[in-house]
Protein backbone atom coordinates (compact mmCIF):
# COMPACT_ATOMS: atom_id res chain seq x y z
CA UNK A 1 0.00 0.00 0.00
CA UNK A 2 1.32 3.44 -0.91
CA UNK A 3 2.07 5.74 2.05
CA UNK A 4 -0.58 8.23 0.91
CA UNK A 5 -3.17 5.46 0.59
CA UNK A 6 -2.27 4.14 4.03
CA UNK A 7 -2.71 7.60 5.55
CA UNK A 8 -6.09 8.01 3.88
CA UNK A 9 -7.13 4.55 5.05
CA UNK A 10 -6.02 5.28 8.61
CA UNK A 11 -7.88 8.58 8.66
CA UNK A 12 -11.02 6.88 7.33
CA UNK A 13 -10.84 4.14 9.97
CA UNK A 14 -10.33 6.71 12.71
CA UNK A 15 -13.25 8.79 11.46
CA UNK A 16 -15.62 5.83 11.12
CA UNK A 17 -14.62 4.48 14.52
CA UNK A 18 -15.24 7.82 16.11
CA UNK A 19 -18.66 8.08 14.47
CA UNK A 20 -19.56 4.68 15.93
CA UNK A 21 -18.63 5.94 19.36
CA UNK A 22 -20.56 9.18 18.87
CA UNK A 23 -23.62 7.28 17.64
CA UNK A 24 -23.52 4.99 20.65
CA UNK A 25 -23.17 7.84 23.13
CA UNK A 26 -25.80 9.97 21.42
CA UNK A 27 -28.37 7.19 21.31
CA UNK A 28 -27.66 6.09 24.88
CA UNK A 29 -28.10 9.67 26.16
CA UNK A 30 -31.22 10.16 24.06
CA UNK A 31 -32.71 6.88 25.30
CA UNK A 32 -32.05 7.91 28.90
CA UNK A 33 -33.65 11.31 28.34
CA UNK A 34 -36.72 9.90 26.62
CA UNK A 35 -36.94 6.90 29.01
CA UNK A 36 -36.98 4.38 26.16
CA UNK A 37 -35.20 1.10 25.65
CA UNK A 38 -32.41 0.85 23.11
CA UNK A 39 -33.25 -1.30 20.12
CA UNK A 40 -29.69 -2.50 19.56
CA UNK A 41 -27.04 -3.47 22.10
CA UNK A 42 -24.89 -0.46 22.90
CA UNK A 43 -22.17 -2.91 23.85
CA UNK A 44 -22.00 -4.15 20.26
CA UNK A 45 -21.31 -0.69 18.96
CA UNK A 46 -18.70 -0.08 21.64
CA UNK A 47 -17.03 -3.40 20.93
CA UNK A 48 -16.75 -2.46 17.27
CA UNK A 49 -15.32 0.89 18.27
CA UNK A 50 -12.71 -0.68 20.55
CA UNK A 51 -11.72 -3.26 17.93
CA UNK A 52 -11.24 -0.73 15.15
CA UNK A 53 -9.98 2.16 17.23
CA UNK A 54 -7.58 0.49 19.66
CA UNK A 55 -4.45 1.01 17.58
CA UNK A 56 -5.29 4.45 16.18
CA UNK A 57 -4.55 7.76 17.92
CA UNK A 58 -7.72 9.48 19.16
CA UNK A 59 -9.12 12.01 16.67
CA UNK A 60 -10.12 14.06 19.72
CA UNK A 61 -6.53 14.63 20.83
CA UNK A 62 -4.74 17.85 19.96
CA UNK A 63 -1.32 17.27 18.34
CA UNK A 64 1.66 16.90 20.70
CA UNK A 65 3.01 20.29 21.72
CA UNK A 66 -0.29 22.08 21.10
CA UNK A 67 -0.65 23.34 24.67
CA UNK A 68 2.79 24.93 24.61
CA UNK A 69 2.15 26.58 21.24
CA UNK A 70 -1.27 27.83 22.31
CA UNK A 71 0.06 29.18 25.61
CA UNK A 72 2.79 31.12 23.81
CA UNK A 73 0.23 32.64 21.41
CA UNK A 74 -2.45 33.63 23.92
CA UNK A 75 -3.40 37.33 23.96
CA UNK A 76 -1.46 39.19 26.62
CA UNK A 77 -4.56 41.03 27.81
CA UNK A 78 -8.31 40.67 27.51
CA UNK A 79 -10.13 43.16 25.32
CA UNK A 80 -12.45 44.12 28.16
CA UNK A 81 -12.88 43.56 31.87
CA UNK A 82 -15.87 41.26 32.45
CA UNK A 83 -18.78 43.03 34.11
CA UNK A 84 -19.47 39.75 35.91
CA UNK A 85 -18.41 36.12 35.79
CA UNK A 86 -19.08 34.84 32.28
CA UNK A 87 -19.83 31.33 31.03
CA UNK A 88 -19.14 30.20 27.47
CA UNK A 89 -20.57 26.86 26.34
CA UNK A 90 -18.39 25.25 23.67
CA UNK A 91 -20.50 22.77 21.68
CA UNK A 92 -18.94 20.62 18.95
CA UNK A 93 -21.45 17.89 18.13
CA UNK A 94 -21.31 16.61 14.56
CA UNK A 95 -23.66 14.55 12.42
CA UNK A 96 -21.42 14.85 9.35
CA UNK A 97 -17.69 15.42 8.89
CA UNK A 98 -15.80 15.84 12.16
CA UNK A 99 -12.71 18.05 12.14
CA UNK A 100 -9.63 16.78 13.93
CA UNK A 101 -8.89 20.39 14.90
CA UNK A 102 -11.90 20.44 17.23
CA UNK A 103 -9.76 19.13 20.10
CA UNK A 104 -7.19 21.87 19.46
CA UNK A 105 -9.94 24.48 19.36
CA UNK A 106 -11.36 23.30 22.68
CA UNK A 107 -7.93 23.56 24.25
CA UNK A 108 -7.30 27.05 22.86
CA UNK A 109 -10.70 28.43 23.86
CA UNK A 110 -10.34 27.01 27.37
CA UNK A 111 -6.84 28.38 27.90
CA UNK A 112 -7.81 31.77 26.47
CA UNK A 113 -10.66 32.12 28.96
CA UNK A 114 -8.47 31.02 31.85
CA UNK A 115 -5.49 33.28 31.26
CA UNK A 116 -6.99 36.56 32.40
CA UNK A 117 -10.38 35.39 33.60
CA UNK A 118 -12.40 36.62 30.62
CA UNK A 119 -14.79 33.68 30.86
CA UNK A 120 -15.27 30.15 32.15
CA UNK A 121 -15.36 27.53 29.41
CA UNK A 122 -17.86 24.69 29.64
CA UNK A 123 -17.07 21.94 27.12
CA UNK A 124 -20.16 19.84 26.52
CA UNK A 125 -22.22 18.27 23.74
CA UNK A 126 -25.10 17.48 26.09
CA UNK A 127 -28.30 18.65 24.41
CA UNK A 128 -29.87 19.19 27.83
CA UNK A 129 -27.86 22.43 27.99
CA UNK A 130 -30.13 23.87 25.28
CA UNK A 131 -33.38 23.17 27.08
CA UNK A 132 -35.45 26.20 28.14
CA UNK A 133 -34.29 27.38 31.54
CA UNK A 134 -31.02 25.46 31.48
CA UNK A 135 -29.63 27.46 28.57
CA UNK A 136 -29.90 30.68 30.57
CA UNK A 137 -26.88 29.77 32.72
CA UNK A 138 -24.62 30.69 29.78
CA UNK A 139 -23.69 34.14 28.50
CA UNK A 140 -22.77 32.89 25.03
CA UNK A 141 -22.66 29.64 23.11
CA UNK A 142 -19.88 28.68 20.71
CA UNK A 143 -20.52 26.21 17.90
CA UNK A 144 -17.04 24.83 17.22
CA UNK A 145 -17.05 23.13 13.80
CA UNK A 146 -20.47 21.58 14.27
CA UNK A 147 -21.91 19.84 11.21
CA UNK A 148 -25.41 18.99 9.95
CA UNK A 149 -28.41 18.69 12.29
CA UNK A 150 -26.91 18.46 15.77
CA UNK A 151 -30.16 18.62 17.76
CA UNK A 152 -31.27 15.09 16.89
CA UNK A 153 -29.49 11.79 17.58
CA UNK A 154 -26.72 10.84 15.19
CA UNK A 155 -28.02 9.42 11.86
CA UNK A 156 -26.58 6.01 12.72
CA UNK A 157 -28.62 5.99 15.93
CA UNK A 158 -31.74 7.25 14.15
CA UNK A 159 -31.68 4.18 11.91
CA UNK A 160 -32.26 1.98 14.96
CA UNK A 161 -35.21 3.98 16.30
CA UNK A 162 -38.93 3.34 15.92
CA UNK A 163 -41.19 5.85 14.18
CA UNK A 164 -42.46 6.97 17.59
CA UNK A 165 -38.94 7.56 18.85
CA UNK A 166 -37.98 9.47 15.71
CA UNK A 167 -41.06 11.67 16.10
CA UNK A 168 -40.13 12.40 19.72
CA UNK A 169 -36.59 13.27 18.66
CA UNK A 170 -37.84 15.67 15.98
CA UNK A 171 -40.23 17.33 18.43
CA UNK A 172 -37.44 17.81 20.96
CA UNK A 173 -35.25 19.27 18.21
CA UNK A 174 -37.85 21.96 17.52
CA UNK A 175 -37.95 22.85 21.22
CA UNK A 176 -34.15 23.16 21.33
CA UNK A 177 -34.07 25.28 18.18
CA UNK A 178 -36.60 27.72 19.60
CA UNK A 179 -34.73 27.80 22.89
CA UNK A 180 -31.41 28.64 21.21
CA UNK A 181 -32.90 31.41 19.07
CA UNK A 182 -34.75 32.90 22.04
CA UNK A 183 -31.49 32.79 24.00
CA UNK A 184 -29.65 34.79 21.34
CA UNK A 185 -32.41 37.27 20.55
CA UNK A 186 -33.01 38.02 24.23
CA UNK A 187 -29.54 39.58 24.45
CA UNK A 188 -27.08 36.71 24.76
CA UNK A 189 -24.24 35.78 22.41
CA UNK A 190 -23.43 33.23 19.71
CA UNK A 191 -19.96 32.43 18.37
CA UNK A 192 -19.47 30.29 15.28
CA UNK A 193 -16.09 28.86 14.33
CA UNK A 194 -15.27 27.24 10.97
CA UNK A 195 -17.93 24.57 10.21
CA UNK A 196 -20.66 26.23 12.28
CA UNK A 197 -22.01 27.35 8.88
CA UNK A 198 -22.14 23.67 7.80
CA UNK A 199 -24.98 23.16 10.27
CA UNK A 200 -28.80 23.18 10.31
CA UNK A 201 -29.43 23.47 6.57
CA UNK A 202 -33.14 22.80 7.10
CA UNK A 203 -33.46 25.60 9.65
CA UNK A 204 -33.63 28.85 7.68
CA UNK A 205 -33.67 31.01 10.80
CA UNK A 206 -30.29 29.60 11.82
CA UNK A 207 -28.87 30.38 8.38
CA UNK A 208 -30.01 33.99 8.65
CA UNK A 209 -28.69 34.27 12.19
CA UNK A 210 -25.19 33.01 11.41
CA UNK A 211 -25.03 34.82 8.06
CA UNK A 212 -25.02 32.06 5.45
CA UNK A 213 -24.38 28.39 4.72
CA UNK A 214 -21.23 26.52 3.72
CA UNK A 215 -21.06 25.89 -0.03
CA UNK A 216 -17.76 24.07 -0.41
CA UNK A 217 -14.11 24.99 0.11
CA UNK A 218 -12.29 25.61 -3.18
CA UNK A 219 -9.24 26.57 -1.12
CA UNK A 220 -8.17 23.37 0.63
CA UNK A 221 -6.23 22.94 3.85
CA UNK A 222 -2.91 23.07 2.01
CA UNK A 223 -3.69 26.09 -0.17
CA UNK A 224 -1.73 29.30 0.34
CA UNK A 225 -4.24 32.07 0.97
CA UNK A 226 -4.20 35.76 1.78
CA UNK A 227 -6.75 37.12 4.22
CA UNK A 228 -7.32 40.87 4.18
CA UNK A 229 -8.96 43.13 6.70
CA UNK A 230 -12.16 44.51 5.18
CA UNK A 231 -11.56 47.98 3.77
CA UNK A 232 -12.56 50.64 6.27
CA UNK A 233 -12.42 48.19 9.20
CA UNK A 234 -8.71 48.47 10.00
CA UNK A 235 -9.43 50.24 13.31
CA UNK A 236 -12.60 48.37 14.19
CA UNK A 237 -12.24 46.78 17.66
CA UNK A 238 -12.89 43.29 16.26
CA UNK A 239 -10.21 43.68 13.55
CA UNK A 240 -7.70 46.14 15.01
CA UNK A 241 -5.40 43.31 16.15
CA UNK A 242 -4.32 42.79 12.53
CA UNK A 243 -2.90 46.31 12.30
CA UNK A 244 -4.45 46.68 8.86
CA UNK A 245 -2.06 44.02 7.54
CA UNK A 246 -2.96 40.94 5.55
CA UNK A 247 -2.32 37.40 6.78
CA UNK A 248 -0.72 34.74 4.60
CA UNK A 249 -0.87 31.08 5.52
CA UNK A 250 -2.23 27.70 4.46
CA UNK A 251 -5.85 27.19 5.44
CA UNK A 252 -9.13 25.82 4.17
CA UNK A 253 -11.37 28.71 3.12
CA UNK A 254 -15.11 28.42 2.65
CA UNK A 255 -17.45 29.92 0.13
CA UNK A 256 -21.02 30.58 1.23
CA UNK A 257 -24.49 30.37 -0.26
CA UNK A 258 -27.80 32.03 0.56
CA UNK A 259 -28.68 33.73 2.75
CA UNK A 260 -25.05 34.95 2.67
CA UNK A 261 -24.52 38.52 1.46
CA UNK A 262 -21.89 40.95 2.72
CA UNK A 263 -24.48 43.66 3.25
CA UNK A 264 -26.27 41.46 5.79
CA UNK A 265 -23.33 41.39 8.18
CA UNK A 266 -20.59 43.66 9.45
CA UNK A 267 -17.68 42.23 7.45
CA UNK A 268 -14.31 42.04 9.20
CA UNK A 269 -12.08 39.74 7.13
CA UNK A 270 -12.17 38.73 3.48
CA UNK A 271 -10.27 36.36 1.21
CA UNK A 272 -8.05 38.05 -1.38
CA UNK A 273 -8.79 35.78 -4.32
CA UNK A 274 -6.17 37.32 -6.61
CA UNK A 275 -3.36 36.80 -4.10
CA UNK A 276 -4.40 33.31 -3.01
CA UNK A 277 -3.65 29.98 -4.64
CA UNK A 278 -5.43 29.34 -7.94
CA UNK A 279 -8.23 26.84 -7.50
CA UNK A 280 -11.32 25.57 -9.25
CA UNK A 281 -14.86 25.27 -7.97
CA UNK A 282 -15.49 28.93 -7.15
CA UNK A 283 -19.23 29.53 -7.42
CA UNK A 284 -19.74 33.19 -6.59
CA UNK A 285 -20.00 35.44 -9.63
CA UNK A 286 -19.80 38.46 -7.34
CA UNK A 287 -16.41 37.38 -5.94
CA UNK A 288 -17.74 37.83 -2.41
CA UNK A 289 -15.69 35.53 -0.17
CA UNK A 290 -16.05 36.77 3.39
CA UNK A 291 -14.07 35.09 6.17
CA UNK A 292 -15.20 36.74 9.43
CA UNK A 293 -18.08 38.98 10.40
CA UNK A 294 -20.37 40.14 13.19
CA UNK A 295 -24.14 40.56 13.29
CA UNK A 296 -26.90 41.71 15.56
CA UNK A 297 -29.70 39.20 16.08
CA UNK A 298 -32.55 40.78 17.98
CA UNK A 299 -30.88 42.05 21.14
CA UNK A 300 -28.13 39.44 20.78
CA UNK A 301 -24.64 39.38 19.28
CA UNK A 302 -23.34 36.93 16.67
CA UNK A 303 -19.66 36.55 15.77
CA UNK A 304 -18.46 34.14 13.07
CA UNK A 305 -15.00 33.28 11.74
CA UNK A 306 -14.44 30.54 9.16
CA UNK A 307 -10.78 30.02 10.09
CA UNK A 308 -10.12 26.91 12.14
CA UNK A 309 -9.68 23.90 9.87
CA UNK A 310 -5.94 23.56 10.40
CA UNK A 311 -4.60 23.04 13.91
CA UNK A 312 -2.18 25.95 13.65
CA UNK A 313 -5.00 28.47 13.39
CA UNK A 314 -5.44 27.90 17.12
CA UNK A 315 -1.90 29.00 17.93
CA UNK A 316 -1.78 31.93 15.52
CA UNK A 317 -1.45 35.02 17.75
CA UNK A 318 -3.56 37.33 15.60
CA UNK A 319 -6.27 34.76 15.00
CA UNK A 320 -6.53 34.00 18.73
CA UNK A 321 -6.74 37.70 19.50
CA UNK A 322 -9.50 38.00 16.90
CA UNK A 323 -11.38 35.09 18.49
CA UNK A 324 -11.04 36.62 21.96
CA UNK A 325 -12.35 40.00 20.82
CA UNK A 326 -15.32 38.33 19.11
CA UNK A 327 -16.05 36.12 22.11
CA UNK A 328 -15.88 38.98 24.61
CA UNK A 329 -18.16 41.05 22.41
CA UNK A 330 -20.61 38.14 22.15
CA UNK A 331 -20.47 37.69 25.94
CA UNK A 332 -21.55 41.29 26.38
CA UNK A 333 -18.36 42.80 27.84
CA UNK A 334 -16.99 44.50 24.76
CA UNK A 335 -19.14 47.19 23.17
CA UNK A 336 -18.50 47.82 19.47
CA UNK A 337 -20.43 49.37 16.61
CA UNK A 338 -22.00 46.82 14.28
CA UNK A 339 -23.64 47.95 11.05
CA UNK A 340 -25.51 45.82 8.50
CA UNK A 341 -28.83 45.67 6.72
Amino acid sequence: MRPSNFINFTQRVRSEAFLLKQASIAFRNYSKHMKIKTLIPVGALLATFVLVHANAPSPESAPPGSLEKITAALPKEDWAKPAKSRKLLVFSATAGFRHESIATGKLALTQMGKKNGAYETIISDDLANFEPGKIDQFDAICFLSTTQDVFIPHPMAMKTMSDEEKKAAQERSLVLRKSLMNFIESGKGFVGIHAATDTFYSWAEYGRMIGGYFDGHPWGAGTEVQIDVEKGQEKHPLAVMFGGESMNFKEEIYQFKDPYQSKNQHMLLRLNVEKSGKVGGMKRADGDYGVAWARNQGKGRVFYCSLGHNHDMFWNEKVLSHYLAGIQWALGDFKVEIKHE
